[in-house]
């Protein structure tokens, strides 16, 4: 919004509530994601930000988001590897934690959101994780016990294993710290950035590129100690690894 001031925002939901931060922004419109109450061409761009994976009838939705974008808008999908750790981590503490679709393919995913929204796809881009969703103070009252294996969601400790697996990542090429994708669609016109951020907070889920990180001198270190940083949002510790 700071670089759109006079940008019009409507976000959608499929269910109200009358808490949080979400209840008092503006333009609130309460529907299906799969029967939009939408003219045709209304947008200039959608965004669906890890929203895909808990809508029943995707395919209905994208044609949906189709019809309403105008064809010289633009499309912004995130959504999670399916078959990643990370997410199968995420439905097994929180007991599917909603996730009714799981993508396991980026090609056959923009190949599929293309199809429906006639939107080509422009770039992708791999996120990653920092596990931040197994924070203890997220769980009201109290933590499940399947946490107990994570140290009860102690910050310090999901920050060590989120170290590790990017670590392993790098020595061994897998792909224990990835977490989904972000896809890119239609008239995008600013360059897309799609190097992977890999430095991911722990306590807030923001992502910031190494080169954002050493520009802004964040880095700290001590001797035999691995570099790291506090996040500027929330302050939370994290340990630091080039992207």
């Amino acid at each position: 919004m700071e670089c759109c001031p006079d940008a019009q925002v409507v976000r959608l939901d499929r269910l109200f509530t009358t808490t949080g931060a979400d209840f008092v922004q503006a333009n609130f419109v309460q529907a299906d994601a799969a029967r939009l109450p939408f003219r045709d061409g209304t947008f200039d761009a959608v965004v669906a930000n890890h929203c895909l994976e808990h809508i029943d009838d995707v395919d209905a939705a994208l044609c949906e988001i189709g019809r309403v974008v105008r064809g010289n808008g633009a499309f912004y999908v995130a959504v999670p590897d399916g078959s990643s750790l990370t997410d199968r981590l995420y439905r097994w503490i929180y007991h599917g934690g909603e996730h009714v679709n799981l993508f396991r393919s980026a090609e056959e995913l923009a190949a599929r959101i293309s199809a429906a929204t006639r939107l080509e796809l422009v770039a992708t881009r791999v996120l990653h994780s920092s596990l931040f969703f197994l924070n203890g103070a997220i769980f009201k009252p109290r933590p499940p016990r399947r946490l107990w294996l994570f140290a009860n969601g102690n910050l310090r400790a999901i920050a060590l294993l989120t170290y590790a697996l990017r670590l392993t990542d790098r020595a061994l090429g897998t792909r224990l710290s990835v977490y989904g994708w972000a896809f890119y669609f239609g008239c995008v016109r600013e360059p897309v950035e799609t190097a992977a951020w890999t430095n991911v907070c722990v306590g807030c889920g923001v992502g910031r590129s190494a080169e954002v990180l050493r520009s802004n001198r964040l880095l700290k270190g001590w001797l035999f100690f691995p570099r790291f940083y506090n996040c500027p949002t929330c302050g939370a510790l994290n340990l630091f690894t080039p992207d």
